[in-house]
């Protein structure tokens, strides 16, 4: 016998949250892929080119750059060779220990970030710049409380970020 009460959308507060959240990365990460799409690159293709631009000229071990993306990589093989492939890094193995690898960002890697530059700002514009900028602070206290629990001890991309942002 059907129940004349109704069936809350939700079954706690914490899945609430969690479903908006899913739903904001959805709509915001589809901004995103429009603009990386126009330029063939994968929003962790993209990050790990700007990761390596923070370092230039100097490079960073494959390792380190996995440890440092946004999103994890699985295949970070994969990822470094596209990029290499459209001569966008450069990999040189080290001559005292030659299971690693140095990732290096070339010129024409550099310039394709400086070619993107402005859309990336209009991007993020568009994706959160209706919110004040108080708000977007507040959001990101909260983001960090919500993964803080969750982030793995070897990667201190929350340190990292939050040390730059606080400054």
């Amino acid at each position: 016998m059907p129940s004349d009460t109704p069936r809350p959308p939700f079954d706690s507060p914490a899945q609430e949250a969690y479903l908006h959240l899913w739903r904001s990365y959805d709509r915001l990460r589809a901004i995103e892929d429009e603009l990386f799409n126009r330029y063939d690159l994968s929003a962790q293709q993209y990050n790990a080119l700007r990761l390596l631009s923070v370092v230039y000229p100097a490079g960073m071990q494959t390792m380190e750059i996995g440890r440092q993306l946004i999103s994890r990589m699985p295949d970070m093989t994969r990822l470094l060779d596209r990029l290499n492939k459209r001569g966008l890094i450069t990999r040189k193995r080290l001559p005292e220990n030659r299971r690693v690898v140095e990732v290096f960002i070339t010129k024409a890697g550099r310039k394709l970030l400086s070619d993107m530059s402005d859309e990336v700002l209009e991007m993020h514009e568009q994706q959160l710049g209706h919110l004040s900028p108080n708000q977007q602070k507040q959001l990101v206290k909260l983001l960090r409380l919500a993964r803080k629990p969750h982030e793995d001890a070897s990667c201190d991309w929350m340190d990292a970020v939050g040390a730059q942002s606080n400054a």
